[in-house]
């Protein structure tokens, strides 16, 4: 089996499995408890937490410094930000229409109570549209949600751009990093935006834990409630063993970035030209071919192909790739991430998401084309 799903998850590097199996024998307890032991749990903790901050750039030297707070993942992370961050003033929140599930199934929930949602329009390459939002801006608004990178086409976001705009009127931005944190250069600082949030299963760390980081001037509301545990933003037992698993997976990614990024890249656009050789430039089309992407992520389409029949036979060979988010997985749905780009129905229903990681391999990606190929022409056939 080749695995190139991994923007659904990534396999958990040795170093980090390490640090978390050490972590356990050292036996952490309850980093809320008052005794030495609980004392030394607490000191661990704020060390991953601080450490995660300086990784992504966030500001901690200042007496008021930028925040992070754990979360069981990616999707509790964002739905903390739209929920917590919405009900600080009323109005609107704005979001773009290629959002991760737990964004905008997240604005659904939001819609039936009664808040207004509007939706920012893409490109026919994958690119949000921010043409308008100054003046949507104009009306009261609680939040602004654009994610960095799309988890389906890999295409990369204005978010300075973005950014700016709602810092001129004092709006927050919230930004979902999950699948740029460790593939490219972030810096939440530079980035401009309120409050962001990633997760490192996604970069070769645990499951089960996320984080939300935010910036020193905003206040989140919390969702959960039954403790005081950071600062009751967040209430729950924190796993100490996996904030350090986070910590380690973290540092490993931006170590290895000056080097796995292009490397990734490079693998990416091998893959892309392969398809194209071996299938043929007409019976295929590369979603996002001319936009700013990640560098690990391929979105293809086959013309004439069942996305699903596609995805099953090559399981059947032996590749284990998707149609779309994970969080979706086994939906017959189109992708509403295609649909908001405008691409014709034979496209969105024969795409498929091809994504690599650090440790994916050369010959790896020449056999993944190969059965790609024989599985297409074998589907064409029938």
């Amino acid at each position: 089996m080749i695995y190139v799903d991994n923007n659904a998850t990534t396999p958990m590097a040795v170093e980090v499995a390490q640090a978390i199996g050490q972590a356990y024998q050292s036996a952490f307890f309850n980093p809320a408890s008052q005794h030495q032991a609980g004392q030394k749990a607490r000191r661990r903790l704020d060390d991953a937490r601080e450490t995660i901050l300086n990784l992504v750039g966030a500001e901690t030297t200042r007496f008021a410094s930028d925040r992070l707070v754990f979360t069981s993942g990616g999707t509790e992370a964002n739905n903390l930000a739209l929920f917590g961050l919405s009900k600080q003033t009323g109005g609107q929140v704005i979001l773009s229409a290629i959002e991760h599930p737990s964004i905008s199934e997240a604005a659904d929930q939001l819609t039936a109570r009664g808040v207004p949602v509007r939706v920012l329009p893409v490109s026919g390459q994958g690119i949000v549209d921010f043409s308008q939002l100054a003046v949507w801006l104009e009306e009261p608004t609680r939040l602004v949600s654009v994610m960095l990178g799309n988890n389906e086409t890999g295409v990369l976001q204005p978010i300075p751009e973005i950014a700016q705009i709602c810092r001129d009127r004092d709006v927050p931005l919230h930004v979902d990093a999950v699948q740029g944190v460790g593939k490219i250069p972030v810096n939440f600082r530079e980035l401009g935006a309120s409050a962001m949030t990633l997760t490192p299963h996604k970069f070769h760390g645990p499951r089960g834990i996320g984080a939300l980081v935010l910036d020193d001037r905003v206040t989140l509301n919390p969702s959960m409630f039954g403790g005081s545990q950071q600062l009751a933003m967040r209430p729950g037992t924190e796993s100490v063993e996996l904030a350090i698993g986070f910590e380690r997976a973290l540092q490993l990614a931006i170590e290895t970035l000056p080097d796995a990024g292009p490397a990734m890249q490079r693998l990416r656009d091998r893959l892309e030209m392969l398809l194209t050789d071996l299938v043929g430039d007409d019976s295929l089309v590369i979603i996002g071919r001319d936009a700013p992407r990640l560098p690990h992520t391929l979105n293809v389409a086959f013309p004439g192909i069942d996305r699903q029949a596609l995805v099953m036979a090559l399981d059947m060979a032996g590749v284990a790739c998707s149609t779309g988010s994970a969080c979706a997985s086994g939906s017959s749905e189109r992708s509403p991430t295609l649909i908001a780009m405008g691409l014709p129905e034979d496209v969105i229903s024969s795409s498929i998401r091809l994504s690599l990681s650090r440790f994916t391999t050369e010959p790896e990606v020449d056999e993944v084309a190969s059965r790609i190929s024989n599985c297409v022409k074998h589907l064409r056939q029938r």
